[in-house]
């Protein structure tokens, strides 16, 4: 019972709700109504990243062991065989499960997974590279879900916006992360280019992601409501975020500005919901 407790926190499942949600959108903008399939894509991607995230966990066992010992992992409350078992087994479970949705989204899922594994065994002490990984894997939940409802086309939008705002946010955790990252000798933007440098890039990021969430409003790809909840709702936030990101913060600040991203992509999910609504 304690290696069933431990394995449900390591794969922390309440942390690929966002992935999930995504998915859904991508269904739903699909509007084929091909939501059995659809919720197929929702388990697989659940398993996805709650087997990336044992994985993660197994590799950064070292590190847990000073900085998070308290872990299922380094607290010796799970061991690091059945934490591989148990990725491995959720990975090919995903998989399993996209075969019975089709080819395409069989392969969108094999992409997830690599990737994912090679972003915790390589890509994570890297300039850019990781976070691009990251961004990818997180705006194809949206492709994904697309994919499963048999209409990929709508979701490309869903696609290029999570991207650019995804890897926004993943420049601005590098900001959070630097006095840990660079104690631990970790390489990112922040720790290898300096936080003046990364904090320029994070601004060209937000910039990108206030244009593309604009753009299918003013291209009228939905609906004027879409374009009402985004201007009073989502930027207000972002924006909000680039002034409190201005100036000297300290990694804990940086990571509440990082979290308040992360809900704000929410109020985004809710605008495409009534924008796209047929």
């Amino acid at each position: 019972m304690q290696q069933i407790k431990g394995l449900y926190k390591v794969s922390r499942p309440l942390t690929t709700l966002t992935g999930a949600l995504a998915v859904v959108l991508g269904g739903y903008v699909a509007g084929t109504g091909e939501w059995f399939n659809v919720t197929l894509a929702v388990v697989s991607t659940i398993l996805i990243s709650s087997s990336a995230n044992a994985w993660n966990d197994l590799l950064d066992i070292e590190i847990d062991r000073i900085n998070q010992p308290q872990r299922p992992l380094p607290s010796g409350q799970v061991t690091p065989r059945n934490a591989k078992i148990f990725s491995f087994t959720l990975a090919v479970i995903s998989l399993i499960i996209a075969a019975f949705i089709s080819w395409p989204a069989f392969l969108i899922a094999l992409m997830a997974n690599a990737l994912l594994y090679l972003y915790s065994w390589k890509l994570k002490s890297t300039i850019l590279l990781g976070n691009l990984v990251i961004a990818m894997v997180s705006a194809s939940s949206a492709l994904y879900g697309g994919v499963a409802a048999g209409n990929a086309g709508p979701s490309l939008w869903l696609f290029a916006i999570i991207f650019v705002a995804i890897l926004g946010r993943e420049v601005l955790k590098t900001m959070a992360d630097y006095d840990g990252d660079l104690n631990e000798s970790v390489r990112t933007i922040s720790t290898a280019w300096g936080r003046k440098a990364a904090r320029i890039v994070f601004y060209i990021l937000v910039g990108a992601t206030l244009f593309m969430m604009l753009l299918p409003y003013i291209l009228e790809v939905y609906k004027p409501i879409y374009g009402y909840i985004i201007l009073l709702g989502v930027f207000p936030v972002i924006l909000y975020v680039v002034y409190r990101v201005s100036g000297e913060r300290s990694g804990a600040q940086l990571e509440k500005m990082s979290q308040l991203m992360k809900y704000d992509f929410l109020i985004w999910f809710a605008a495409v919901i009534f924008g796209a609504y047929v």
